[in-house]
């Protein structure tokens, strides 16, 4: 079976800054991988490559085993649709209660009657843990970030993806929301075998949800034949690790980390 989603060679850079070099990486049905590495070194723009948010400066990005490159613009967006998307801040539209912000994507691109709208935003909603009939008519200025989150994972899951991608899914919670995340990420995988996909420094997370992890290195402190993809293996490997630049992120050694900062 052809990976769901592949980089081949993937290198992007903005202007003369570069951010990715040469990263291959493949995503298996049903398995989810985390990408972990601190702030800069490229995961969320590996994510909006996978996504085509973002097109390669060199290298290809596979969906279902074909090119995107290769796709037409009908193709593109009609398989799209077979991805979801958590944005780190939910990216919820500030204008549209939560109903609409859940249905959009269904208005947009299904032929599903306004009932089965209904029905199908109030069943996601419950899926994420809210009650439609308290928070529908919210508008997203009223929830907190927890439930903001939420309601981003049920606008995702309403479109029936098969790959669910999470970008810094805790990022701005508190301990006990972020595994209320949590949670709900593995049983979205168990309950609709899904595969996914999460960026994420936060390694509660890590030990929680991952089935492999990818840990990806700053460019500007590697050499020019240094890969970037500086681990892939288990969460317990990683934690187990004997390479310092894994060890002391995933342990978060900050004495190093500062060390760092102050000798560059």
């Amino acid at each position: 079976m052809s990976s769901y989603l592949e980089l081949q060679n993937v290198s992007k850079h903005f202007g003369d800054q570069p951010i990715l070099r040469d990263v291959s990486l493949s995503v298996q049905p049903g398995e989810t991988l985390v990408i972990i590495g601190e702030s800069g070194c490229g995961k969320s723009v590996t994510m909006k490559l996978m996504m085509n948010l973002l097109r390669p400066s060199s290298g290809r990005v596979l969906w279902y085993g074909r090119p995107v490159c290769d796709l037409s613009s009908r193709e593109v967006v009609r398989e799209r649709l077979q991805y979801g998307y958590l944005f780190q801040m939910a990216a919820l539209f500030d204008s549209l209660d939560v109903f609409e912000n859940v249905a959009f994507g269904l208005r947009q691109n299904t032929s599903l009657s306004l009932p089965e709208i209904q029905q199908r935003v109030d069943a996601c909603l419950k899926d994420v843990g809210l009650r439609p009939e308290l928070v529908s008519r919210k508008m997203p200025a009223q929830l907190s970030g927890g439930m903001r989150k939420r309601v981003g994972l049920a606008r995702a899951l309403a479109m029936r993806p098969r790959v669910m991608l999470y970008d810094e899914p805790t990022t701005g919670l508190d301990p006990i929301m972020s595994d209320v995340i949590n949670q709900l990420i593995l049983r979205t995988r168990d309950r609709e075998q899904m595969t996914s996909i999460v960026v994420t420094h936060d390694m509660h997370t890590v030990r929680k949800v991952a089935d492999r992890v990818i840990m990806l290195y700053p460019l500007s402190r590697l050499q020019p034949d240094e890969p970037q993809i500086i681990f892939e293996g288990t969460a317990e490997e990683a934690f187990e690790s004997s390479d310092p630049r894994v060890s002391d992120f995933v342990r978060g050694d900050a004495v190093v980390r500062l060390k760092e900062l102050l000798a560059s």
